[in-house]
């Protein structure tokens, strides 16, 4: 009887863990490159596919990738959200420099964040909370790093910068997911 009121406690605390972590997520807020607020929470019953991005790595033609994925599957419900980060020393000095490179070069019309810290103790809060709920696999090791997040708020799959954001595995996931 002990063991069994002992596996039901555990089971109701992973629930309650798995509850905590959704909650969290969608309290997460962003700021765009134009200071508006991106909410997390209008997100909510949608794949997510947070990307770590600089303007200035061997990575970045990657924008292309992530701008067909978008225009592939943002209908169906799919958000690729673009998180300028200068954590590896190569994105540009300004949000609106930023900007004007994403948009000339690339013709992104997806969400891309101001620049945050994407690892480490001064890491934007959804970088936390993707440790805390998912474990290490989820800090960026480079830049275009990709985590892909279900339409119930937890985290689906990691993938490297090597893994380019129209590979067959990665589409797989999305569409099995949405």
């Amino acid at each position: 009887m002990k063991i069994f009121n002992i596996l039901i406690l555990t089971v109701l605390l992973l629930i309650n863990s798995a509850d905590s972590m959704e909650k969290k997520l969608y309290e997460i807020t962003f700021k765009d490159l134009s200071e508006n607020t991106i909410k997390l929470s209008d997100y909510k019953n949608k794949v997510i596919l947070v990307v770590n991005v600089a303007s200035r790595c061997g990575f970045t033609k990657q924008y292309e990738g992530l701008q067909k994925a978008w225009e592939k599957y943002k209908n169906r419900g799919l958000i690729v959200l673009g998180v300028s980060s200068n954590s590896f020393n190569q994105e540009l000095d300004t949000s609106q420099q930023v900007k004007n490179f994403c948009e000339s070069k690339f013709g992104i019309t997806f969400p891309v964040t101001e620049t945050v810290e994407v690892k480490g103790n001064t890491a934007h809060d959804f970088y936390k909370w993707a440790l805390q709920s998912h474990g290490k696999s989820t800090v960026p090791k480079w830049n275009f790093y990709k985590i892909l997040i279900d339409k119930n708020g937890s985290i689906a799959d990691t993938y490297s910068s090597m893994t380019k954001p129209t590979s067959e595995k990665l589409y797989k996931k999305i569409e099995d997911l949405l």
